[in-house]
């Protein structure tokens, strides 16, 4: 038995649970190559995570950097507040943002911001 599960939910939806660490990340990264491959929006909740460190972070900046070389879209969702402070720890806090939103995505000014007269 599997310390995690990476479950595809469709349309681009996957939910992984259990361990997301140095036990797992390389099995969790080959098991998502191939379900991944198949869409150009990918959306993966976190929020089964119950056990993660430093090589869990290094999975999500690889499956970041995988979207951005083959031009994909990833973001995460319940991303573990224990990632988020190693990723803050090592300055690397502004990689793992970009896949909590959808990379290459551009709000447009809201009414509230100065916007250059035209």
């Amino acid at each position: 038995m599997s310390d995690f599960e990476f479950k595809d939910l469709g349309e681009g939806n996957f939910a992984l649970s259990g361990v997301m660490g140095f036990a797992t990340a390389d099995q969790i990264l080959k098991e998502s190559e191939s379900h991944f491959e198949e869409h150009t929006r990918l959306e993966v909740d976190l929020g089964g995570v119950t056990e993660t460190d430093s090589a869990g972070l290094a999975l999500l900046l690889e499956w970041i950097t995988w979207a951005n070389h083959t031009v994909r879209e990833i973001r995460f969702k319940n991303t573990p507040e224990k990632i988020t402070a190693i990723a803050r720890t090592t300055e690397v806090e502004g990689l793992l943002k970009r896949g909590e939103r959808w990379s290459g995505f551009i709000e447009a000014p809201t009414a509230t911001e100065d916007v250059p007269a035209g």
